[in-house]
């Protein structure tokens, strides 16, 4: 959770996190006392998450032309979400978390979704369609999310297709899409769908369970 400690106290706390795996945590504690020693702000952090999936919407971009394109895309897929952690934990750790850094936190959140599936619409290897309503669909779950905290109930992070479940969905469908492309006979259209096109569908389906979901939390929260 980033911040401009000059406009608040640096006592403040976020109200809601994200919960992560003690195991995926972990693997942030040395950088976290390496940005607080140097001075690094946790906007910053933030921002490097956007350069992550910039690189990776590159990579989706170009890899029909170039499949092994696609091992590095989904790296950086996984990048963008530990320095989604990392931004946080920063920020706490150095007392610079603010109600500002909320939105500094979330705000690249949604820009790198709508660059990753936009550039996977337009590689290639799956419908343009297919893409461009997993990125709305992926908007809309983290929407529904920060309404509940909006109108007084509590942040939802429930349901099956939450941010890093997308991402190793894409992930488990770009590899799939690498493997045919490389070992198997190069066909890697079933049932009329590409397997990117079977990956946005799952996707879009899965967030309409998480949207069900946590409507259905906020509702019963507020009632």
């Amino acid at each position: 959770m980033s911040t401009d400690e000059s406009l608040h106290p640096r006592a403040y706390k976020p109200e809601w996190r994200r919960p992560i795996a003690d195991v995926f945590r972990r693997t942030a504690h040395a950088p976290v006392r390496w940005c607080v020693r140097l001075g690094i702000h946790p906007n910053w952090v933030s921002y490097g998450s956007i350069a992550a999936s910039a690189g990776a919407s590159v990579c989706f971009w170009q890899a029909s032309a170039v499949p092994a394109l696609l091992i590095v895309a989904v790296a950086l897929c996984y990048v963008r979400l530990w320095l989604n952690m990392l931004d946080g934990m920063v920020a706490l750790a150095s007392g610079k978390a603010s109600r500002i850094g909320e939105i500094v936190n979330e705000l690249p959140d949604r820009i790198s979704d709508v660059l990753i599936f936009a550039s996977v619409a337009h590689s290639g290897l799956c419908s343009p369609l297919g893409g461009y309503w997993a990125a709305i669909f992926a908007l809309l779950v983290a929407y529904v999310g920060i309404l509940g905290q909006a109108v007084g109930a509590q942040r939802e992070f429930s349901g099956i297709m939450a941010k890093p479940w997308r991402m190793v969905a894409l992930h488990v469908g770009a590899w799939i899409t690498l493997g045919l492309l490389w070992w198997g006979d190069g066909r890697i259209r079933y049932g009329g769908l590409t397997v990117l096109d079977w990956t946005n569908l799952a996707i879009v389906a899965g967030c309409l369970q998480t949207i069900g979901i946590r409507l259905a939390r906020i509702v019963r929260n507020l009632r």
